[in-house]
């Protein structure tokens, strides 16, 4: 079913090309003509609702300090899930088995690959999240929930898409035109008004 493609959005102003490129994250999949074998991943992690249950414990005790710092080492355990979970997938496909990065390599992601989320400024489109929900059965396997803004709950949580390319790399969609829109609604089979929620319109 075509309708359950991912959809992504292209640069489409000037100013946020690299070089002259108008970049979309479809470009860092091989297309279907080409013959040749490429895959998209997809994950999801959290600390868990516990952590933030322990943060508002302290919080009803007016203790703002230790539920700042708490909900702050909820964010950092979701993170190095998330970045721990990406090693894994590197070396699964093999280009990951010969890294032999420092940790100051790894804050710099100097590896192969990136791992953008819904949301962010490469793949400004929250509704991946749904798309995502349903394949993986998030909510059942891990406990995150979708609020009706399609943020995570619990919020310490990381969710997005693995790109295996060589080349790929972050970048901001920014904008986008009336054009871009009328074939994201197209493709995604779903209203003018309902898409102007959720994507960066000029």
């Amino acid at each position: 079913d075509r309708l359950d493609d991912l959809v992504f959005l292209r640069q489409q102003r000037p100013k946020e090309a690299v070089n002259g490129v108008h970049y979309c994250l479809a470009d860092f999949i091989a297309p279907q003509e080409s013959g040749l074998f490429d895959s998209i991943g997809m994950f999801a992690v959290t600390s868990g609702p516990e952590i933030e249950a322990f943060a508002e414990t302290f919080k009803e005790k007016n203790d703002d300090y230790n539920c700042i710092m708490i909900k702050a080492l909820s964010d950092r355990i979701a993170e190095a899930l998330a970045e721990w979970a990406h090693k894994k997938v590197r070396q699964a496909y093999g280009y990951g088995k010969s890294e032999q990065l420092t940790a100051d390599d790894l804050i710099k992601e100097k590896y192969r690959g990136i791992r953008p989320a819904p949301g962010y400024p490469a793949c400004p489109d929250h509704t991946t999240k749904l798309q995502m929900w349903k394949w993986l059965e998030v909510e059942k396997r891990t406990g995150i929930q979708l609020t009706e803004n399609l943020a995570m709950s619990p919020a310490s949580s990381v969710s997005g898409l693995y790109f295996h390319h060589p080349e790929s790399k972050y970048f901001h969609v920014g904008p986008i035109g009336e054009d871009q829109l009328q074939s994201y609604c197209l493709a995604k089979n779903t209203t003018s008004d309902l898409a102007k929620r959720w994507l960066p319109l000029k």
